[in-house]
């Protein structure tokens, strides 16, 4: 037994107290001691490995938002044509809405280009944070068929939350043409294939295939003349350089009524409180022929169900407030809304709508 040494007289030291005395003056560490320094060494070790481990700990990411905490930043809206359009405008309104209803700014991004398949495309590679969601139109469903190498999927890339309106579309003429109806409009240019034409806002759009649409319903031969908007092909119409075209309500009606452009049909179910006067389609005698621009609103695939849950509960209560609706009304457009899967059963067969046209018509965009 180790039974110690008197240490300068005063009291009796353990020999392993001794050593670690003498050891802090500099002597010499025995070598039976060589353990317990090691060990030593070992504790100031230890010690620090849980400092060391905080550290690593803390320099990784923080873990994703929660949708309960969503949304804590500003939304992005991408609204995929440019400012002044059908799309822009609606957008901006549900912008503003959105911005009271949760909480935080949402914020419009124009990303027009390629008919809308440029700002789709942004949308679609944006994380599924909820942070990013997109307007559509029909364009979203014709361009699988219209497009050979399309860098986005339609259904598989997008979380559908829901339509938001629906704007009916008019069969417009220069009042010089001679047919003061559909019908005769029809006669007329079966007896001129080839020789008569009509206007889009460019390849690819709903007034394009609008107009493809009519060629084969009708089994007429119109030829078709692509604009950067379908605004300059109105334009066209009113000089008389352009014998047709079908356009939404809302750029339409204030020609109408002044004499300017000659109504058709509306393409509609039911005739519209701004054009009481001018029958529909089917009135008109072509029954089945069904062309309505819709809007909607995408979130990249893979974002949480809570947060589209949300978006659709708030998108229904802003489209359906009576402020909203006179808005909505004044510029002859309905506001429809549904469920996500109801919205994505509505996308699936309109592509397979418009698929077939393009496969009729022999169309190819690139």
């Amino acid at each position: 037994m180790d039974r110690g040494v008197r240490h300068r007289g005063k009291r009796f030291l353990p020999r392993a107290a001794l050593a670690v005395a003498r050891t802090r003056r500099g002597a010499r560490v025995p070598q039976q001691l060589g353990v317990m320094a090691l060990g030593g060494k070992l504790l100031r070790v230890l010690r620090v490995l849980p400092l060391v481990a905080g550290m690593a700990l803390a320099a990784r990411p923080a873990p994703a938002q929660t949708p309960d905490a969503w949304p804590s930043k500003p939304v992005r809206l991408i609204l995929p044509f440019p400012p002044g359009g059908g799309t822009d405008i609606l957008g901006r309104l549900i912008a503003e809405r959105l911005t009271a209803s949760l909480g935080q700014p949402v914020v419009t991004e124009n990303r027009g280009g390629a008919g809308g398949n440029v700002g789709a495309e942004a949308a679609a590679k944006s994380a599924a944070d909820g942070y990013t969601i997109v307007l559509v139109a029909p364009t979203l469903a014709i361009s699988p068929s219209l497009y050979s190498k399309l860098n986005y999927d339609p259904v598989r890339d997008f979380a559908p939350v829901s339509l938001v309106a629906t704007v009916p579309n008019v069969m417009v003429t220069h009042p010089s043409v001679p047919a003061n109806t559909l019908a005769e409009f029809i006669r007329l240019a079966k007896t001129k294939p080839g020789e008569m034409n009509f206007g889009s806002g460019g390849s690819g759009t709903s007034n394009h295939l609008a107009g493809e649409l009519f060629n084969i319903m009708a089994g007429v031969k119109l030829v078709h003349v692509p604009y950067k908007g379908v605004n300059l092909a109105m334009n066209d119409v009113l000089s008389g350089q352009i014998h047709f075209v079908v356009i939404g309500i809302p750029a339409a009606a204030p020609h109408i009524k002044a004499g300017r452009l000659r109504a058709l049909a509306l393409i509609a179910p039911q005739r519209s409180p701004a054009l009481p006067e001018v029958p529909t389609v089917a009135e008109a005698g072509l029954p089945n022929f069904e062309v309505t621009t819709w809007y909607g609103v995408l979130a990249p695939a893979g974002t949480p169900k809570p947060i589209v849950s949300r978006l659709n509960t708030a998108l229904a209560r802003i489209m359906h407030a009576p402020e909203m609706k006179d808005r909505l009304a004044a510029m002859a457009t309905d506001p429809v809304t549904n469920t996500p899967e109801e919205f994505a059963d509505y996308i699936k067969r309109e592509i397979v709508k418009w698929g077939e046209v393009v496969r009729q018509a022999g169309l190819k965009a690139d």
